[in-house]
């Protein structure tokens, strides 16, 4: 996603018929946590969510682009969750939305730097892509 770049993603996860401004407020609040740089960053979340006009707009208020990811492709990232969400597990059979969306959305070889946070209506994490020489 990011190709070489720096780059970090900001998974969401909402209740049906969020506000922008609740999700503009929390991905705000979750990039100030990290003490962001700048670098590129993008919303991810999961398929189902495309009729969702706060997200859409949220993205377009923070000049981000926004990615719906598969169920499937999230339970990927299943493992690396470091929250567990019972909503979303019975939902979507996820240990977390935001965790897994912002874990995919970051590429191969991510990891959160920010574990979930919530609003009564929105939940965000961030991940970003790991190029470092760490493995064996």
């Amino acid at each position: 996603m990011g190709m070489g770049e720096a780059m970090i993603a900001i998974g969401v996860g909402c209740r049906k018929n969020c506000s922008a401004e609740d999700v503009v407020a929390l991905v705000r609040q979750a990039l100030r946590a990290i003490d962001h740089s700048g670098e590129e960053a993008m919303l991810a979340t999961v398929t189902g969510k495309e009729s969702e006009d706060g997200l859409h707009r949220a993205a377009q208020d923070l000049n981000m682009r926004l990615t719906f990811l598969s169920i499937d492709l999230l339970k990927t990232a299943a493992p690396q969750a470091q929250t567990q969400s019972a909503r979303a597990e019975a939902l979507f059979g996820l240990p977390s939305v935001c965790e897994t969306a912002a874990l995919v959305g970051a590429g191969p070889q991510s990891r959160l730097i920010l574990s979930r946070i919530k609003s009564s209506t929105v939940t965000c994490a961030i991940a970003r892509a790991d190029h470092g020489d760490m493995q064996p």
